[in-house]
């Protein structure tokens, strides 16, 4: 495993690291015991950093990065998220009492009396023009219950005024094949900045593993059947916000451009390391092969140039039209 700087934090952190979203809900079916076998996977092939929520299985997924943390001997950081869980979710809502009760929740929850990374969860653009609750942050690690905070965000523009806060040390944002703005002019500000940036949704909900057809179902407790239009939460988290069958064309002119020896996962997280700026991806899995399969991408040699500009012009042809300007 190779690992790079996690901006202001301090944190060197893998490359590859774990999302927890899909073993905690809105993916289908988990059995527990094959969640706990990818974990244990993961650790043991050197991944280091793991992210979760409060909300993800109403804090399962933080309890299984708990019991994980007791099973390895390994030093864990784990980033965790709030703000998910207010109803109804808007502006106002985000308050520093509020985010203070969902901290001490994880604190249990993660068995921790300081947790290394809070994230703000996607919360509403307003949320970043109320300085009241940055400083409130402020005094949750002058108080010791985090060490750092950053945000999870949809927007490019969310990021770029989140990281005008001083103590803002990392940005989690989904960034892949399919949604290739915030490189244009986000990770420059960052770097300047030296804040983290966490990748999410690399895989596109799993459109760029290759693996998807035309005739893929979904169970209904999946969120790639119940939200591809944004029914529940933004649209830009369940395929990238790409629709479904523009994706599946765009996988296909994907296809041929694949190395000898690489998965099509493999190949979409490759490409995401090609970006620096980049501290860690968070892919995630339900069982220690796909573990295995996402660690493997890290060892894979640099594309070249001509390859990064043949791989531009499929997203500009089939996604960039679409989407581009939307996240």
């Amino acid at each position: 495993m190779n690992y790079r700087s996690m901006g202001k934090t301090g944190y060197s952190v893998s490359e590859i690291g774990f999302g927890s979203w899909a073993i905690g809900s809105a993916w289908g079916r988990v059995d527990d015991q094959e969640a706990e076998q990818a974990l244990d996977r993961a650790a043991e092939l050197g991944v280091n950093f793991f992210d979760t929520a409060d909300v993800y299985g109403d804090g399962r997924s933080e309890r299984f990065l708990a019991q994980l943390e007791q099973r390895t001997s390994a030093d864990l950081i784990i980033a965790t998220k709030a703000g998910r869980k207010l109803s109804p979710h808007i502006p106002e809502a985000y308050t520093p009492e509020h985010i203070r009760s969902f901290v001490q929740a994880s604190l249990k929850n993660l068995q921790t009396d300081s947790l290394d990374l809070l994230q703000l969860h996607c919360p509403p653009t307003p949320v970043y023009y109320n300085p009241e609750l940055f400083a409130g942050l402020d005094g949750l690690v002058e108080e010791g219950l985090i060490r750092h905070y950053g945000v999870s965000v949809e927007k490019v523009e969310e990021a770029l005024k989140a990281i005008e806060y001083p103590n803002v040390s990392t940005v989690q944002i989904i960034f892949n094949i399919f949604r290739q703005r915030p490189s244009e002019l986000f990770f420059r500000e960052a770097a300047k900045k030296n804040v983290g940036i966490i990748v999410r949704v690399p895989l596109a909900s799993g459109l760029l593993t290759g693996k998807m057809t035309g005739s893929s179902t979904f169970t209904s407790d999946d969120h790639r059947s119940f939200n591809r239009y944004g029914e529940a939460f933004d649209r830009g988290e369940t395929f990238s916000g790409v629709d479904y069958e523009t994706g599946l064309e765009a996988v296909e002119a994907l296809r041929p451009l694949i190395p000898p020896g690489m998965t099509m996962a493999q190949f979409a997280l490759r490409w995401i390391l090609m970006f620096r700026e980049v501290s860690t991806v968070i892919p995630g899995a339900k069982r220690p092969l796909q573990v295995e399969e996402n660690t493997a991408a890290a060892q894979f040699p640099p594309f070249s140039d001509s390859l990064m500009n043949r791989i531009e012009a499929v997203y500009d042809q089939f996604i960039k039209p679409e989407v581009h300007h939307r996240w």
